[in-house]
């Protein structure tokens, strides 16, 4: 992947309609690079459909990624409950591979105040399971656990990386503004790289090579996130973060999911272009 990519977290707002096909269009007239198509409330596109948005994503030269419903929970004690989800993970990787995304990103679970490695063991098991089923089905999409905002999301950097390097398939989702959030930290360059850095070590040379971040504005509270912001009204130092990944040579998909998304994406893209 040549670079680093920004675009949207779903249909840019001044796209002609919210239609996948329409956001991929007005993505490549505005300069963008990417779109991460939000299946965040059901997986609501046919097959018809995703080859429709492959075909148009290829024509425009625009790289697709793809995020799943958020009702996924991993850790449910509800058998019946964490098939579901496996169910919409599922789902959304055949769909995403027939629109040519390369990569899903979800939260994979809450603790429900299990133990912290409890809750790992059982979000491992069943994401190798998930894993299996899409080996049998030859379908590449690569499965991207996202760094969460909230203290009652499974998701810390450690955890997204440690199950990265333990299960072959699986790869990291760097929010930088939900682990701001959650930490109350990592806000400066050095903290920014000190992350690159720990990706470095953990998973190779080739996964700043192929990153997949999400970046926006955000408030935040004891227990974590609360909503996301415009960059203009957050104290995301977005100009540092940019500037560690144009050091660290980072390339892949930066998603913008700031309220008003591409204007946001603009802005990312026009200020890492300065550096």
């Amino acid at each position: 992947m040549a670079g680093l990519l920004f675009g949207t977290g779903g249909t840019p707002h001044s796209a002609r309609t919210g239609s996948t096909v329409d956001g991929i269009e007005r993505i490549a007239e505005l300069g963008l690079g990417c779109m991460e198509i939000e299946f965040v409330q059901g997986v609501k596109m046919g097959e018809g459909a995703a080859r429709l948005v492959a075909e148009v994503a290829s024509r425009k030269g625009v790289k697709l990624s793809a995020h799943a419903p958020y009702f996924i929970n991993l850790n449910a004690h509800d058998l019946e409950k964490v098939r579901a989800s496996q169910d919409r993970i599922l789902q959304t990787a055949r769909i995403a591979s027939v629109c040519g995304a390369e990569s899903i990103v979800f939260h994979p679970a809450f603790y429900l105040d299990d133990p912290p490695e409890e809750a790992y063991e059982r979000v491992k098991q069943h994401l190798v399971e998930v894993l299996n089923q899409l080996k049998r089905e030859n379908n590449p999409v690569c499965i991207r656990l996202e760094v969460t905002g909230k203290d009652s999301q499974f998701g810390t950097l450690e955890e997204v990386l440690r199950l990265s390097t333990e299960l072959e398939g699986v790869a990291p989702c760097i929010d930088f503004a939900h682990w701001h959030a959650r930490t109350g930290k990592f806000n400066s360059y050095s903290e920014f790289a000190a992350i690159l850095l720990q990706v470095r070590e953990r998973l190779g040379g080739a996964a700043l090579d192929n990153m997949h971040i999400h970046v926006s504005g955000i408030s935040y509270g004891k227990k974590g996130e609360v909503n996301h912001l415009n960059l203009a009204q957050s104290d995301l130092r977005y100009t540092e973060l940019l500037s560690a990944l144009k050091d660290y040579e980072v390339k892949g998909m930066v998603i913008c999911e700031s309220p008003n998304l591409e204007e946001d994406a603009l802005l990312l893209q026009t200020t890492y272009c300065r550096f």
